[in-house]
C-alpha cells in the first residue's frame, strides 16, 4: 500500500504486544503473561498530523510451544522482518540482556534494517541506567520505555517518524477499506486457510492444532482496484469448555470482529453435522442484523455423500435465522471458489447498502396490505407510511396503528415479503414501529 512497516520484533514476554496497544491507544492484540500468546502477525495503522505507519506485532523469537508451532511463529516472524522498513528491537530490563538478545541482535544485523533499540518495562526514571548494558548489541543507546504505563511513549513515536522520514508535506493516508469482511466459525473449519487463500500468501498460521488462531488479524487485499479488510478470528467454542483467559479473550476478539464487519463469512466444516457452537454463531450474527454467506468449506471431503440442494435444505432445517443468506461451497486448501466468495460478498454488501426510494418503498407495503385485506377483522395492524432510516442493516421505519400489534411473527412475515419485493433479498432487514401521531 506504499506505507511504511515497523515491525517489533523480540523475545517472549517482553511486551511486544503491549506496547502495540499502547502505541494504537487501543486492545488490538492479546495480553497475557504466558509466553507464545502471539503467533501471527498483528498489525495497525499508527498516523499523526496525516502520517502514518503500520505497525507490526510479532511472536516471541525463540518461543518453545507446546502445539508445535514454534517453526510457523518465527517463519511469520522472518516474513515480518523482510517487509520492514524499520524494526524495534524489544529487550526486557528488568531481566537485562540475556543470551536470545544477542541471538535476534544477530538476525537484526544480517537484514541491514534501520532498528530502534527500546527497553520496556522500565517503570521509573531509577531503572533508566541499567539499559546501558544493551549497547553492546550494536544498536546504540535503547530508549527505555514503559508499555503499561504509556512512558515515554511520545519519545518513542517521535523517534519512529524521524527515523522513517515521512516528510510532513506528503500524507501517507492508509486507504479506507471499501468493506470489512469476518471470517468466523467454530475451530478447525478452515478459516486461516481461506484467508490465505484469499491473499494469495501465507499470511496467518494453518496448522491442524486447534486453536491456532487467537488474536482477530485484519489483512488487507485488493480486488478490482477496491481495497478490502479481511479478518481472521478464533475459533468459536462453548464457555464452559475455554481452557483459559486467552480462549475467552479471543472469543471476545471474535465477537467485536463479527460487530465491526460489513460482511460475515459463517465457516461450517462440510465433513460434521451443525454444531451447537454453529448455531449459536449464527444466532448472534442474526441478533446484530449483519449481512451473512453461510461457507461450507472442505467440500471436496463431502461432495460424494450430499449434493448442493440437500446441504441447502439441512441448513435452512438447523440454521432458520439465516435462511436468507446465500450459501457457497468451497475447498479452501485449494483455493476452489474462494474467489467467487469475494464477489459474492460484494454483491451482499450492495445489497446492504441500498438506499431504498421512499415511493417504492410504500407501494411494497400497500402490495403487501392488499394482499392481506380481509383477512382479520379486529385488532388490524396498520402501516400508514415507511421510511428507510439507515443502510447495512437495511432499517426501515414504520408509522403505524399500534405498535404492540406488530410482533415478531408478523414482523417476520413483513420482513420475508419486503426481501420478494426489494431490491435486498438476502440481506437482513430491520423493522422499527412507531405509533402514527
Amino acid at each position: 500500500m506504499g506505507l511504511p512497516t515497523v515491525a517489533i520484533i523480540g523475545r517472549p514476554n517482553v511486551g511486544k504486544s503491549s506496547l502495540l496497544n499502547a502505541l494504537a491507544g487501543e486492545m488490538i492484540s492479546i495480553v497475557e503473561p504466558s509466553a507464545g500468546v502471539t503467533r501471527d502477525r498483528v498489525s495497525t495503522f499508527i498516523g499523526r498530523d496525516g502520517r502514518y505507519f503500520e505497525l507490526v506485532d510479532t511472536g516471541g523469537y525463540g518461543v518453545v510451544a507446546s502445539d508445535q508451532l514454534s517453526s510457523h511463529i518465527e517463519q511469520q516472524i522472518g516474513q515480518a522482518i523482510e517487509s520492514a522498513n524499520l524494526v524495534l528491537f524489544m529487550v526486557d530490563i528488568r531481566a537485562g540482556l540475556v543470551p536470545p538478545d544477542k541471538e535476534i541482535a544477530r538476525l537484526l544485523r544480517k537484514h541491514g534494517l534501520d532498528v530502534i533499540g527500546v527497553a520496556n518495562k522500565a517503570d521509573s526514571a531509577k531503572m533508566f541506567p541499567a539499559a546501558a548494558e544493551f549497547s553492546e548489541l550494536g544498536f546504540g543507546e535503547f530508549l527505555c520505555v514503559s508499555a503499561k504505563n504509556n512512558l515515554n511513549k511520545a519519545v518513542l513515536l517521535d523517534r519512529i517518524f524521524d527515523t522513517l522520514a515521512i516528510s510532513e508535506s506528503a500524507e501517507t493516508t492508509p486507504p479506507a477499506p471499501s468493506m470489512r469482511i469476518a471470517i468466523v466459525g467454530k475451530r478447525n473449519v478452515g478459516k486461516s486457510t481461506l484467508l490465505n487463500a484469499m491473499v494469495g500468501s501465507q499470511r496467518v498460521i494453518v496448522s491442524e492444532t486447534p486453536g491456532t488462531t487467537r488474536d482477530a488479524v485484519d489483512v488487507q487485499l485488493e480486488k478490482d482496484g477496491k481495497t478490502i479488510t479481511v479478518i481472521d478470528t478464533a475459533g468459536i467454542r462453548k464457555k464452559g469448555k475455554m481452557a483459559d483467559s486467552i480462549e475467552f479473550y479471543s472469543y471476545i476478539r471474535a465477537t467485536q470482529s463479527i460487530r465491526r464487519a460489513d460482511v460475515v463469512l459463517l465457516l461450517i466444516d462440510a465433513t460434521q453435522p451443525v454444531s451447537q457452537v454453529d448455531k449459536k454463531v449464527a444466532r448472534f450474527i442474526t441478533d446484530e442484523y449483519k449481512a451473512c454467506i453461510i461457507v461450507i468449506n472442505k467440500w471436496d471431503l463431502a461432495k460424494d455423500s450430499a449434493v448442493t440442494s440437500d446441504y441447502e435444505d439441512y441448513l435452512t432445517q438447523h440454521l432458520p435465522g439465516l435462511k436468507f443468506a446465500p450459501i457457497a461451497f468451497t475447498t479452501a486448501t485449494q483455493a476452489k471458489n474462494v474467489q467467487s466468495v469475494l464477489d459474492l460478498a460484494s454483491e451482499i454488501f450492495k445489497q446492504a447498502t441500498t438506499r431504498i426510494a421512499t415511493p417504492k418503498l410504500n407501494k411494497a407495503f400497500e402490495a403487501i396490505r392488499a394482499e392481506r385485506a380481509g383477512k382479520r377483522k379486529t385488532g388490524c395492524p396498520k402501516i400508514y407510511y415507511a421510511t428507510q432510516i439507515a443502510v447495512n442493516p437495511v432499517t426501515i421505519l414504520m408509522f403505524v396503528n399500534d405498535p404492540k400489534l406488530f410482533d415478531d411473527n408478523y414482523r417476520r412475515f413483513l420482513v420475508g415479503r419486503l426481501r420478494e419485493l426489494l431490491p435486498s433479498p438476502e440481506v437482513p432487514i430491520r423493522l422499527l414501529a412507531r405509533e402514527r401521531r
